[in-house]
């Protein structure tokens, strides 16, 4: 556990994916700049699975490794109140947890996430991988693209030792058979104003992140379409392959930052009372979180932590408005000179187009 609880701001809980612990598949990220600043305002969780932190003894002979569904049971006695971030089998085990427990999770960040359980097809290729490859091989595959695995060796070699020499493989092997033997979420996309109380779907704002050539592209994909398009969002990251939070910890951070924001919760400017905390319940504009998420790799610099985010607008630009306003209208013509009935709109419609030819909006 990184810091204390403070206030009534809930926990950022981690979650890892097969093969990683809580180290290998977060300290990337959290030790990056620009999420140091935001979890200095948060305490920070992180959880290993049963017997996948480095150097853990083997389980006795006969172990019943825990399946996902009981994983993600365990969470309760843990912490409460939570912001889950989940990688893999991280993000699948939290999901239920907050289908279990909506009232204990505000929202989740969900890396690679695979809502689906295991197809016959996948059974077999996984059958018959463990038949012909070691489970190093079959973790690897499951993290990284073929081309990844061929075009980024540094990252590969880092990985492929981490997972064979500081965790216990039958360990491994045991979590790996857990995941594999998930359950579907049965999640299912709600109708907007028809049923969605009762539709089985995460209520909380969902951040769904994929790097552009991972593997699990389609699976995220899925995901995002079981789920409310209102509190959702699917961020494909480019030049990234399977481990988004390592390869790009900036780009991650800076989404997470304003899913943060688009919660409520915001660091306050100067301008703010003074006995407010750092980050308080503060409105915030959706469409600054569509700006990161969507095109903000190209876009300009983002817009800056306040207290209220309002569009800047120029007196030219108020003018220009104005202007067309009076232009389009025909309250200021004369009696005599007013039009019949149908031309202001023919003349409105004329104005309109021409002044969206030769105005910049």
């Amino acid at each position: 556990m990184r810091g204390v609880p403070k206030g009534n701001r809930p926990v950022i809980l981690t979650y890892h994916d097969i093969g990683l612990n809580h180290k290998s598949c977060f300290n990337t990220l959290f030790n990056f700049e620009d999420m140091l600043e935001i979890t200095q305002h948060f305490a920070v969780v992180h959880v290993d699975a049963p017997g996948q932190q480095e150097a853990a003894a083997p389980f006795p002979t006969g172990y019943q490794y825990p399946t996902m569904d009981e994983l993600s049971e365990m969470l309760p006695s843990v912490m409460t109140h939570v912001i889950g971030i989940g990688v893999g089998a991280g993000a699948y085990i939290l999901s239920r947890f907050a289908l279990n427990n909506p009232t204990l999770v505000e929202g989740l960040v969900l890396i690679n996430v695979d809502p689906c359980a295991e197809g016959w097809i996948d059974w077999a290729a996984s059958k018959l991988s463990g038949w012909t490859s070691n489970i190093v091989d079959t973790v690897m595959a499951h993290h990284f693209s073929t081309d990844e695995l061929t075009d980024n060796q540094e990252l590969i070699q880092t990985y492929r030792l981490h997972i064979a020499q500081d965790i216990n493989q039958d360990n491994l092997a045991l979590f790996c058979a857990s995941y594999n033997g998930r359950r579907d979420l049965e999640i299912e996309r709600p109708v907007i104003g028809l049923n969605e109380d009762t539709v089985n779907t995460l209520t909380c704002p969902s951040l769904l992140v994929v790097g552009d050539t991972s593997p699990a592209v389609e699976a995220v994909v899925e995901c995002n379409s079981r789920l409310n398009p209102t509190k959702t969002t699917l961020f494909k990251m480019a030049d990234c392959g399977g481990l988004p939070q390592v390869v790009q910890p900036g780009k991650l951070a800076e989404a997470f930052k304003y899913f943060v924001q688009g919660m409520g919760y915001s660091k306050c400017s100067s301008s703010c009372d003074t006995k407010a905390s750092l980050f308080s319940p503060l409105t915030f504009h959706q469409h600054s979180i569509s700006m990161v998420l969507g095109s903000s790799v190209s876009s300009p610099s983002p817009p800056q932590w306040e207290c209220c985010m309002q569009p800047q607008v120029s007196l030219c630009e108020r003018r220009i408005v104005e202007w067309r306003s009076r232009l389009c209208s025909t309250e200021s013509l004369p009696a005599e000179a007013q039009p019949e009935e149908d031309w202001p709109p023919l003349r409105a419609w004329f104005l309109s187009r021409f002044l969206s030819r030769f105005l910049p909006f």
